[in-house]
């Protein structure tokens, strides 16, 4: 049902995220690391984000369903998130550091989907 593929979803965003921050972090400081497939594979993990937004939004809209307030405040915030990193990836201060920004931008977005996922005990 929709509440098991939101629950998948969020599995997703976690470990995905946990997996490319982990890989952009180690990417700062070692060259052969950095591969175009780790920017494709930043872009899978942050779009599986909208993918657990439009399935909670769906599930959010179901009759006597109520939200909690502070999951859809994790999962508004990862998708904020998204626009800062991206915003954030030309800037001069950042060029030298693109790989720490995605890093930390993906280890926080995981971070906001194991609290939102485990603010309902799950």
């Amino acid at each position: 049902d929709m509440i098991d593929l939101h629950v998948s979803l969020g599995w997703f965003l976690i470990l995905s995220n946990a997996a490319v921050g982990l890989w952009a972090l180690l990417a700062q400081y070692v060259m052969p690391l950095r591969l175009r497939a780790m920017w494709w594979a930043i872009g899978v993990a942050q779009m599986s984000v909208f993918a657990v937004a439009i399935v909670g939004v769906l599930l959010a809209n179901e009759e006597g369903r109520l939200l909690d307030d502070f999951h859809a405040l994790y999962g508004f915030t990862g998708l904020v998130a998204i626009g800062i990193l991206y915003s954030y990836r030309t800037s001069p201060f950042i060029r030298d550091k693109q790989y720490l920004l995605y890093g930390c931008g993906s280890l926080f977005i995981m971070g906001l989907g194991i609290r939102a996922l485990f603010l309902d005990g799950g």
